[in-house]
């Protein structure tokens, strides 16, 4: 085979850079200026996630229903979501939960939800983000639904508390599950609209890092749910179908921040490379750790709706890797900074603040080295 037509292929084999490219110019003029005010909650960027949605951030990973089994892509996401996590760690969390809410929609069967969200979503002419937290801890043994829900007329009335829902605002949708008190064993996924006279969104107490996300506690009071918000009757089958492509999504945000953490050990590498020699933990280590991180994420990101349990096991093992790369990235990056890196203006020790959520965020470390140990 002549070098250009392997050229070629490998060129077919990459996903379009277009869209990760021009977020990743959107992230080094527009975002970088507000890393430091998203972090500590003086600004939530509504418009700057409209403006990537604008450049086609919320829709690469649409599943393609026309293709056999609605295959679904999602490299160019994440890849986006990466670069979106080099400059600030809350927007990539953001854009995960935008895009989460993307994938919950465009999976759905409901035709009228299909046709009143998913385009939307996708667009960024609606923002929101994703309430699975407790209700993925519930099908994991962890804890129990807070959510509960009857049916009425024309949709279901539901009551209960989530403590912490992302990227909400008045006007914002997320996706969550309800256990349906009329039927028990049974759940539903919906789409909650923020601005439902039923849900209200409660301040949450200052966080240690990301505050500028809009994080609330949500309360539903007999909130009523019409039918074209129904996601999934019953929820567990469609759970299971989009589980990958939720867990998946979040690399980005864990690739993004351990690739910045290895410049800053690069910038600092003049100054005071001669004494930083003696630390354990190099920037070269982590390149390579980053390139087998980012390669097997590719990887699986191709095949998102891969039902084997061997597949599902991959996914749940990167995961708990990446939380734990993150850490470790952002612990090195701090040493190698030294004082430097102490002071609240260097980036270094918001890196380090990130990086925890990327290991606390659902699913968590433990909850991932529990499902390892239960599958």
């Amino acid at each position: 085979m002549g070098s250009s037509a392997v050229s070629r292929l490998e060129v077919a084999e990459r996903p379009s850079p277009s869209i990760a490219d021009e977020v990743a110019a959107i992230a080094r003029k527009e975002l970088a200026p507000l890393a430091a005010a998203i972090d500590s909650g003086e600004v939530y960027p509504e418009a700057l996630l409209r403006r990537l949605g604008d450049a086609g951030a919320w829709g690469s990973h649409v599943p393609d229903n026309d293709a056999m089994n609605g295959a679904a892509d999602l490299r160019c996401a994440i890849q986006s979501i990466a670069a979106l996590g080099e400059v600030c760690g809350a927007t990539a969390f953001m854009a995960w939960c935008q895009n989460t809410l993307v994938w919950y929609a465009a999976n759905s069967d409901n035709p009228r939800l299909l046709d009143k969200f998913a385009d939307r979503f996708a667009s960024g002419a609606i923002l929101g983000g994703t309430g699975l937290s407790n209700p993925m801890k519930s099908f994991f043994g962890i804890e129990k639904l807070k959510l509960k829900g009857r049916k009425v007329e024309g949709g279901y009335v539901v009551r209960g508390a989530l403590p912490w829902v992302s990227n909400l605002g008045p006007n914002h949708f997320f996706g969550t599950i309800f256990a349906r008190e009329d039927a028990p064993g049974e759940t539903v996924m919906f789409l909650a609209d923020c601005a439902n006279p039923g849900i209200t969104l409660q301040p949450c107490k200052p966080f240690l890092a990301m505050d500028g996300t809009g994080t609330y506690g949500v309360q539903f009071r007999d909130a009523f749910i019409p039918d074209d918000q129904i996601l999934a009757n019953p929820a567990g089958p469609f759970v299971t179908k989009i589980r990958a492509g939720f867990i998946l999504l979040q690399a980005g945000m864990a690739l993004g921040l351990i690739k910045d953490c290895i410049a800053i050990m690069d910038e600092v590498d003049a100054p005071l490379g001669h004494v930083n020699r003696y630390l354990p933990q190099q920037p070269v280590q982590f390149k390579e750790l980053f390139a087998e991180l980012e390669r097997e994420t590719m990887a699986l990101a191709r095949d998102p709706f891969n039902a084997e349990d061997s597949y599902w096991r991959k996914v749940v093992a990167l995961r708990l890797r990446l939380g734990e790369a993150s850490v470790a990235a952002a612990h090195a990056a701090m040493l190698h900074c030294g004082a430097r890196g102490y002071l609240m203006s260097h980036r270094a020790q918001r890196r380090l603040r990130e990086a925890y959520f990327v290991a606390i965020v659902t699913p968590a470390t433990k909850q991932l080295r529990k499902m390892l140990a239960d599958a």
